[in-house]
């Protein structure tokens, strides 16, 4: 254990010196929606959808050709591995790259050392200019990072938040946006989000960087999102659950927020567990991944499949959730503008 540890420190401090390489050119992706476009017949066909039960069929016949929530995934503290591989895994899967990718860079992740509240203006931007709501993922620190936008959210640490042009990278003087939903001004601080996770994110590693305002927030959820899902590792050096996932490691909502926690089977590891990409690029694999509805009891093994399965189940949790409200926000919508029509 003691050369595991050693290993891992080494490479964090490695990565560590890194992190200010980050590429701040042109944008190398196009321009946002200016607003959602969805046709009459696929309007009609996303408000028949159960989003607890989309096919992938379904996926490829309707979500497919729509719009879809920006999404943030935030890397570990560890540069080595990164979210590229489950960014990939979901364009594999169907979802649009344009959705995922960093348009200033083209990267499929960020960086979990970005300020939460820069990222919380950028989320307020791709808001008001598309009209869905993004969703935040990270992995071990990007876990933490997306408990903390919440809590930015929720206005724990700032009373008010800039926002920020993604395109520029520059803030815009203001504190508020229109509502692109509703029409009417709203200050960021007090948006609520769709959807966020966190994978593999533990306690000890926010001693290590000092991340003081953390330590008492990372399990408690706020109201500033509908629903996360916490995934936890068994025997996990890195994210504090040598020992096993206990009841102190729960993630807990601290008000309405829907909250899962998924210990996941004793052979994913830390760094391992979102190398997903092969996945999402078998036919075989990919069809069970659609397949899958999660359950009340506890995750059973993996299939036996002629493909590799690591890491199938998570896989699996995060596509439902992700279509599941990608689903969600495009009914939001439609039904939001037609409403809006009417009156």
């Amino acid at each position: 254990m003691k050369g595991k540890a050693g290993v891992f420190l080494l490479a964090w401090c490695f990565g560590f010196l890194f992190l200010s390489c980050t590429h701040v050119g042109n944008s190398v992706l196009p321009s946002p929606r200016e607003s959602t476009f969805v046709t009459p017949e696929l309007e009609v066909r996303i408000l028949s959808l159960n989003p607890d039960a989309i096919s992938e069929r379904e996926v490829v016949e309707v979500l497919s050709k729509c719009p879809a929530p920006r999404i943030f995934s935030f890397d570990g503290s560890v540069p080595i591995v990164t979210m590229e591989s489950f960014g990939r895994f979901l364009v594999h899967m169907g979802y649009p790259e344009a959705s995922i990718r960093d348009p200033r860079n083209g990267s499929y992740s960020y960086s979990s050392y970005r300020s939460s509240a820069e990222m919380v203006g950028r989320i307020a931007w791709y808001y008001e200019k598309e009209g869905m709501r993004p969703m935040v993922i990270g992995h071990s620190q990007g876990g933490m990072l997306s408990v903390k936008i919440l809590h930015e959210l929720a206005g724990v640490f700032r009373k008010e938040i800039e926002v920020t042009n993604p395109y520029s990278g520059q803030t815009e003087n203001r504190h508020s946006i229109i509502d692109p939903l509703s029409g009417e001004e709203r200050p960021v601080v007090g948006m609520k989000l769709g959807f966020a996770s966190a994978i593999a994110t533990g306690k000890g590693v926010r001693f290590v960087l000092a991340q003081w305002n953390m330590l008492s927030r990372l399990r408690k959820i706020p109201d500033t999102v509908e629903e996360f899902v916490g995934f936890h590792l068994q025997n996990d050096l890195i994210s504090g659950t040598l020992f096993g996932v206990g009841q102190g490691d729960q993630y807990s909502p601290v008000g309405s927020a829907t909250v899962r926690n998924i210990v996941l089977p004793p052979d994913s590891s830390h760094l391992g567990i979102i190398l997903i990409e092969e996945l999402g690029k078998n036919e075989q694999t990919r069809a069970w991944i659609n397949r899958y509805v999660p359950s009340n009891q506890p995750l059973q093994p993996p299939p036996v499949l002629e493909e590799e399965t690591r890491n199938i189940l998570f896989a699996a949790e995060m596509w439902f959730n992700i279509k599941k409200h990608w689903c969600l926000e495009l009914k939001r919508w439609i039904l939001m503008r037609n409403t809006g029509r009417k009156s």
